[in-house]
């Protein structure tokens, strides 16, 4: 049984625009519920957000700060109301409550809820695991939630939808929290789901958000065009020089993003009003992009390319009856247009502390994640970098500032 010690090592941030300090005299997290286990780090995963927020002054709640969001490690305490997560096992920590620094994962010693936490099978290596997490989360979400993608069928997956209507109803309406219970209850009008064989766009090549999005709609059923830097990700996605998950990322119809414009009107010659549903991972410019393909003022005239009828696609597709009468639906996971959206398009933002917040969903996905690994369904990114110990966090956070990671995933390895 491993000795828990009182103090341990993690990686502070006491000033925006600063680096984060290894603190070796650190408090180690207390459980205090219990569903709650504590878990050793071995291998934590970098995103985005966590150079974007001490840059530029957001989702830092308060400071000192102790950032991070996902982690492979092992258990050396178990939850005393799961049967599922038992001490020894390896998994990945999914912290999407970025206001709880006990979960963050820039320490040694990590709080996760067990119903956050994935088991890692031996198949997996904890680097490979590492790189999972809230892209998984938040593509699950944005697919399942927003555009109401039934995963049922794909290793036995949830219907979102479905499950938080009934989350939603046995809580007597106060379950979901406010702010996210239009998104999760009112986003989409009867008859507006997305289906297998409908076409999805996704905007991002080197988004680990966007790599998981294109693989889980492909096991969905739904037809993917992807927009990429044909210049950087091109051979990646097209070809089979793109590594271990080239198969897996392979679109229906890959699009170069470099000219927006030139992007939107090979959208709208391409599929018209059969596009319907798109997912962005950059930020406003490209989602407004994709909101002006989405926007089909006179459907009539948009040219159809007959190729795309017999493009290969992912298998069950499902034939849609009167689509032009239903709305368009865009998902920005780092912000959506400035414009309004109009009659014809709906606005969707991912409701991320479902995960948390609902404990029938995060078990839900949590779980689904440990099936989709073992049958070996769902891959994980590439990692692109990897550095070592707490003090490696802020060269892999530099490295993320330089663009020098794209198309991957950095990874430090503090055991």
């Amino acid at each position: 049984m491993d000795v828990i010690p009182r103090t341990h090592k993690a990686a502070v941030l006491h000033s925006l625009k600063q680096p984060y300090v290894v603190d070796h005299n650190r408090p180690v997290p207390e459980l205090l519920h219990e569903w709650e286990v504590l878990v050793k780090s071995h291998v934590i995963g970098l995103n985005p957000i966590d150079w974007k927020a001490p840059d530029f002054g957001f989702g830092i709640p308060t400071l000192p700060y102790t950032a991070g969001r996902e982690l492979a490690g092992r258990v050396i305490q178990a939850s005393k109301s799961t049967s599922r997560i038992k001490e020894g096992d390896n998994v990945i920590c999914i912290s999407t409550d970025y206001r709880d620094l006990r979960k963050a994962a820039y320490q040694e010693y990590v709080v996760s809820s067990s119903f956050n936490t994935v088991r890692i099978p031996p198949s997996v290596p904890l680097q490979s695991a590492a790189t999972l997490g809230v892209a998984f989360v938040a593509a699950v979400l944005a697919l399942g939630i927003c555009m109401g993608v039934d995963f049922s069928h794909t290793a036995d997956g949830p219907d979102l939808l479905e499950l938080v209507q009934k989350y939603h109803k046995d809580g007597d309406g106060y379950q979901l929290p406010e702010d996210i219970r239009a998104e999760c209850l009112e986003g989409l009008a009867p008859g507006e789901r997305a289906l297998p064989g409908d076409w999805i766009a996704i905007w991002g090549g080197s988004s680990t958000s966007a790599n998981l999005a294109v693989q889980l709609a492909r096991l969905a059923g739904l037809r993917v065009v992807t927009l990429v830097d044909t210049a950087k990700h091109g051979l990646r996605l097209s070809t089979n020089h793109g590594g271990k998950n080239a198969n897996h990322l392979r679109p229906d119809l890959l699009v170069d993003s470099h000219d927006p414009d030139r992007a939107v009107a090979i959208l709208r010659a391409s599929l018209g009003p059969r596009l319907r549903f798109a997912l962005d991972t950059r930020g406003r410019e490209s989602a407004a992009a994709l909101g002006r393909a989405l926007r089909q003022e006179e459907p009539d005239e948009v040219a159809k390319n007959p190729a795309l009828d017999n493009a290969p696609v992912t298998p069950r597709q499902s034939p849609r009856a009167s689509k032009l009468a239903q709305r368009a639906h865009l998902v920005g996971l780092t912000g959506l247009p400035k414009e309004p959206a109009g009659e014809d398009v709906v606005y969707h933002t991912v409701p991320i502390k479902l995960y948390h917040e609902a404990p029938e969903i995060g078990e839900a996905l949590s779980a689904w994640l440990e099936r989709l690994l073992e049958t070996g369904a769902l891959v994980a990114p590439d990692i692109i970098a990897v550095e070592q110990g707490f003090e490696g966090i802020n060269v892999g956070l530099d490295r993320m500032r330089r663009g020098e990671i794209s198309g991957g995933k950095a990874v430090v390895v503090v055991e």
